[in-house]
């Protein structure tokens, strides 16, 4: 058992790390002009590509399901991948770090969803996590106090975060779905993801060109690290540790996205980002020395 929570916690974290390195690779990609849709699209179509290479001629397993299987795969793909269009969208109505600080209200819509339908209990270290968290994650994003707030913008980060919530509260309770290959249910998720871009793109034919092997390799990295690596590991946390741990340990992401913002873009910590990152911490060390069961 306590070998399942400790794997289960390094995947959380190891998936929130992953997640964070998401403006590494996207800002260069936007800042040669790339829009929302061509990224998404081809972060998506390259990780299929990469994962299938992966699936069948390293790992060689079986991509075979069931038709309900499938069904619910398809859900899961839907679920995520229109949870990341409306966050992406949402940046048009508000201002980024205001929009990222509303999205980490997904632990708490994790947290209410298992409460509500499966009977899970919240313990009072489980409130204690989520708060010091949130609290963590608005000192670090909410920075500008006039900043514009778009009633649309936050009602397209609500829904992100729902969305999610209900994407990592069905991994652990779809049927069919529990006994599936972690291999097999990160592919189709992938896959069936890849089929929102493809429509929102119009089916390929609203793309930008990579015409440079700068972008080229922005757009892998950006499909094998806050993809690939990160629903692997975030896949595996949710089956080994349930839903809301590993939700509230994917507040971790802002930090390694402020690590790499400091690291690359010579982005500075203030008082206010300070005390952020240790609320944070605050927050995960109550999860990771929860004994009971979530």
């Amino acid at each position: 058992m306590i070998r399942r929570e400790f794997i289960g916690t390094i995947n959380g974290l190891f998936a929130s790390i992953s997640y964070g390195t998401n403006p590494l690779f996207a800002l260069p990609l936007y800042s040669c002009g790339f829009g929302v849709n061509s990224v998404l699209f081809y972060r998506y179509f390259f990780a299929v590509l990469i994962y299938l290479f992966i699936i069948k001629f390293i790992k060689k397993i079986s991509l075979k399901v069931s038709f309900k299987q499938a069904i619910f795969l398809l859900i899961l793909g839907l679920l995520f991948s229109f949870s990341s269009l409306a966050l992406f969208k949402s940046f048009k109505y508000l201002d980024s770090g205001i929009a990222c600080t509303i999205l980490f209200v997904y632990p708490m819509f994790t947290a209410i969803i298992m409460a509500l339908f499966f009977k899970e209990k919240i313990t009072l270290k489980i409130i204690c996590s989520m708060f010091c968290a949130l609290v963590g994650v608005f000192l670090l994003s909410f920075n500008n106090v006039s900043s514009k707030i778009n009633p649309y913008g936050i009602m397209l980060v609500l829904s992100s975060a729902l969305l999610y919530a209900f994407y990592m509260v069905g991994i652990k309770k779809f049927p069919f779905i529990n006994h599936l290959k972690v291999e097999k249910l990160n592919f189709y998720t992938m896959l069936f993801g890849l089929c929102v871009y493809v429509c929102s793109s119009k089916f390929g034919t609203n793309l930008e060109v990579i015409d440079s092997a700068k972008h080229l390799f922005f757009l892998l990295m950006l499909s094998i690290f806050p993809t690939i690596i990160s629903i692997e590991t975030i896949n595996i946390a949710i089956k080994l540790i349930g839903s809301t741990k590993t939700a509230i340990l994917g507040t971790f992401e802002p930090l390694s996205a402020i690590f790499f913002g400091v690291l690359f873009f010579g982005e500075r910590l203030g008082f206010r980002s300070v005390l952020g990152i240790i609320l944070i911490l605050c927050g995960i060390s109550f999860v990771v020395i929860q004994k009971q069961k979530i």
